[in-house]
């Protein structure tokens, strides 16, 4: 899907946690749109697609990630996913505090503070694209995600406030859901016997790939999407709603 050019200068987009998985497959599908494409990851050498320009930030680090604020505010960003994240799965009694800021910070403090770094300049140019990216977990829950669905269930509710307030200067805010993605995240807590018995229980009978998560996200930062904000779209191969 070719993009179109905002006073014929190529769009720009920040594309978080793109160093693997769904952030890796959604900022070679935004580059293949013809866009420029900021990634970031925690490791000092780039796994992030050819052709972007790579940011190393620790989100869990105060000094990092105020520098990397820094320049992102010293950019003028068209389009923001927000998709890092950290899971840290516990019984709801024995979830650490430290377990459950860390998760606060990384899933919903960092977003929070890269949109409104980026939310000035898309004003002022009257155009703009947001994705949060969640997951099934920020519409439904399960045992011992306490911490993770907190995050999840508020960064959606950014995502409406965000609509609400920044529509009207055409900046379209909209969340994504992902349900079970092949992802290393995925395998890590689920395993092999864990990810066959999910599969048993999703519709579509497999999990998801991060390119079909990518396509979508890719299709609602265009201009092809006039009109949907505010949303969140699941993605899940109808595992939540069957």
């Amino acid at each position: 899907m070719l993009m179109s050019l905002k006073n014929n200068q190529k769009l720009k987009a920040l594309v978080t946690g793109s160093s693997r998985g769904i952030g890796l497959a959604i900022a070679s599908k935004l580059l293949e749109d013809g866009i420029d494409v900021i990634t970031t990851g925690t490791s000092k050498k780039s796994t992030s697609p050819i052709g972007s320009e790579y940011k190393q930030v620790d989100f869990l680090d105060d000094s990092s990630f105020n520098e990397f604020l820094k320049f992102v505010k010293s950019q003028k960003i068209d389009i923001l996913v927000n998709n890092a994240g950290i899971n840290r799965i516990n019984k709801f009694n024995e979830i650490k505090t430290k377990d459950f800021d860390d998760i606060i910070k990384v899933n919903l403090r960092s977003p929070f503070l890269l949109c409104q770094a980026v939310t000035k300049n898309m004003e002022l140019n009257g155009w703009g694209r947001i994705v949060n990216v969640t997951s099934i977990f920020g519409t439904i829950s399960k045992k011992h995600r306490a911490a993770y669905s907190s995050s999840k269930f508020g960064l959606d509710g950014m995502t409406v406030a965000l609509a609400a307030e920044l529509s009207k200067f055409g900046i379209l805010a909209n969340s994504v859901g992902p349900g079970f993605i092949q992802t290393d995240m995925t395998k890590s807590i689920l395993g092999k016997s864990g990810i066959k018995e999910i599969e048993k229980e999703i519709p579509i009978a497999r999990l998801g790939e991060a390119k079909e998560v990518a396509d979508l996200v890719s299709w609602l930062v265009s201009d092809s999407n006039s009109y949907l904000t505010g949303q969140n779209l699941i993605i899940d191969g109808g595992f939540s709603r069957v």
